[in-house]
């Protein structure tokens, strides 16, 4: 709740206005009785002088009802529209301090908490708050108001009628209040049955093609039916219960009608009694049940939106296992400060909920402007190993260093700015090839109106995408789909090695990142980073022992170990891992004599 009341600070004004317009409708609504009362009392019942001025009485009465209900309706409006600004803007802050902070998050916190169930934060669970806001400043005065007014009213008219009111206003608060007790934990269940949907369709709509390739198509379809039969019988079970207030409420509320009936009417023979009197404590009968009908309601909702905001808050108090320092001018070393790029020394990383260690006691240097290259078996901890660098993942045990000065120590932007990383999965976002490239800079000195276009091409050139590109009748203004869709693998692995570019890094990494390119273009690539600035590191992952061999050093990852160090030919000589590697991927000498390099 603490998020909250600061968001509602904001909106102090709109908060206090919507509850008191509401009141304001309220007091009219509780005034409509006992004109109903006056007009049979007096205008119907009563005796007049002149009889001609029976039906302008009654006329004058009803004007004055048609009034307060255009006050009333006028009311209502302003407080919704007030309601509506308090609820929308809190909403709006509540999503955008979710996200802001879900960026804080390092890749531990992401992968523990999963990106379904943050999908489902900011969307369905923050929608159920801003409705939660809107129905609780419209409502939480105004029903218990018209609940209280309306027994007061009672007791003006006729003290023993409404000890009725007495007796049925804590019964039907105790049915309503214990079907809210009842309900709470079983929406935050609910909630969670939810997130299993919604991971379950993510991935399904994620891996479609995979999905299709294999056949698998009614597998998932079952898995969907699972994941959904538990969300539906845990809708079902809170409905079940959530479903009793209506029958129960107006169990009572009839009740406290015949009760009415029978003591109102026996005071109505005896002339204790007017029947517009009977008749305004019948209708404040009928108010009160339409109120509390609207308070149980309100009430379910609000248990709807406080599990959700308890869900949001839970990520918001969910604090990053990874700090920065602040940014300080002049700390940074300069490229003439340290001909070190990056020194592991004895590190090893564990990930969160993982039993083994993914890489264990790695040590070696990268000296600025080298080419290290990083090989290895499927799930020998090649990724792993380059994540530490950008400082994706933490090491458990032992120091990763950048230009001589551990990563830790490094600003955020600072770090970023010095690295670029283009990942195994190929990543591009709606827009432009444009837009994309200049993506690179989100971080870096430039801003995107300082890069040219000669820029651009030549970053495209060295990716060898500049070809490609210019066959687009859109050229750099092409557009690109969400997700890169209408692209080939091989042509959005070379447009993120372009980003990559745009940012002139100082350190490169390329984590198996042209695995969908033919050797002759991989060639081609290999050759124009080599023209890259002489400060430039580049790491360079890769399954092919063809894309590593000129390496100043190739890394040779095996089982999280690093079990070779050096260059193709003294691994070849010296590692029998890599030695493998290379024989599976060209079994005779002319095959290998024939690599270009």
């Amino acid at each position: 709740m603490k998020y909250l009341f600061s968001y509602l600070k904001k909106y102090r004004a709109e908060s206090i206005l919507a509850p008191l317009f509401k009141m304001l409708e309220a007091f009219f609504d509780l005034r409509v009785p006992l004109i109903v009362a006056r007009i049979i009392n007096t205008g119907i019942c009563g005796e007049f002088a002149d009889e001609a001025a029976r039906v302008p009485y009654i006329l004058g009465q009803c004007g004055l009802l048609v009034l307060m209900a255009l006050i009333g309706l006028a009311c209502s409006f302003t407080a919704q529209y007030f309601a509506a600004r308090a609820a929308i803007g809190t909403s709006t802050q509540l999503r955008h301090h979710l996200m802001g902070h879900i960026q804080t998050f390092s890749h531990t916190e992401l992968d523990t908490i999963g990106a379904s169930t943050l999908i489902t934060r900011l969307t369905a669970d923050v929608n159920q708050v801003q409705n939660g806001v809107n129905m609780f400043l419209r409502l939480f005065l105004r029903s218990p108001f018209i609940v209280i007014g309306a027994m007061i009213a009672a007791f003006t008219i006729d003290p023993s009628a409404a000890w009725v009111f007495v007796v049925a206003i804590p019964v039907l608060s105790v049915i309503v209040f214990g079907v809210m007790k009842l309900t709470s934990p079983l929406y935050r269940k609910v909630q969670q049955k939810l997130d299993a949907v919604t991971g379950t369709t993510r991935e399904n709509l994620t891996g479609v093609r995979v999905v299709r390739a294999f056949g698998r198509e009614e597998a998932e379809e079952q898995r969907f039916a699972a994941a959904n039969g538990e969300l539906t019988a845990a809708q079902l079970k809170v409905g079940r219960i959530a479903a009793l207030t209506n029958p129960l409420t107006y169990a009572v509320i009839n009740l406290g009608v015949i009760a009415l009936l029978y003591v109102g009417g026996g005071k109505v023979n005896t002339g204790l009694l007017a029947s517009g009197d009977v008749v305004a404590l019948l209708n404040y009968m009928s108010q009160i049940l339409v109120e509390l009908v609207k308070l149980a309601n309100l009430i379910v909702l609000l248990t709807k939106a406080y599990a959700s905001l308890g869900r949001c808050a839970k990520v918001l108090d969910t604090e990053t296992s990874m700090t920065y320092p602040a940014q300080r001018e002049g700390t940074s070393p300069s490229p003439t400060e340290s001909t070190e790029a990056v020194r592991f020394d004895h590190v090893s990383l564990t990930y969160k909920g993982a039993g083994d260690e993914s890489i264990t006691g790695v040590s070696f240097c990268a000296l600025r402007g080298q080419t290290i290259g990083v090989i290895g078996g499927t799930g020998s901890g090649k990724s792993t190993l380059v994540n530490l660098i950008p400082r994706f993942y933490d090491a458990t045990r032992g120091t990763v260093s950048l230009m001589g000065r551990p990563v830790a120590d490094w600003p955020h932007e600072e770090l970023r700015d010095r690295i670029a990383i283009v990942p195994q999965k190929a990543q591009l976002f709606k827009g432009t090839i444009r837009s994309n490239l200049l993506y690179g800079l989100a971080a870096g000195e430039k801003t995107a109106d300082q890069v040219t276009d000669d820029f651009l091409w030549t970053c495209l050139e060295t990716a060898q995408a500049a070809e490609f590109v210019r066959q687009k009748p859109g050229g750099l203004d092409e557009i690109v789909e969400q997700g890169g869709r209408n692209l080939s693998g091989g042509q959005k692995q070379r447009l993120t090695i372009a980003r990559a570019l745009v940012s002139e890094p100082e350190i490169l990494i390329l984590d198996d990142s042209a695995s969908a390119l033919d050797y002759a273009t991989d060639a081609a690539l290999r050759s124009a980073l080599r023209q890259l600035p002489e400060t430039t590191t580049t790491f360079i992952v890769s399954q092919r022992t063809s894309s590593i061999r000129h390496a100043d050093q190739i890394l040779v990852m095996d089982d999280g170990e690093l079990v070779g160090c050096g260059t193709h030919d003294e691994l070849m000589a010296s590692c029998d891992v890599y030695r493998e590697i290379h024989e599976s991927q060209f079994r005779n000498d002319s095959a290998k004599e024939g690599v270009q390099a």
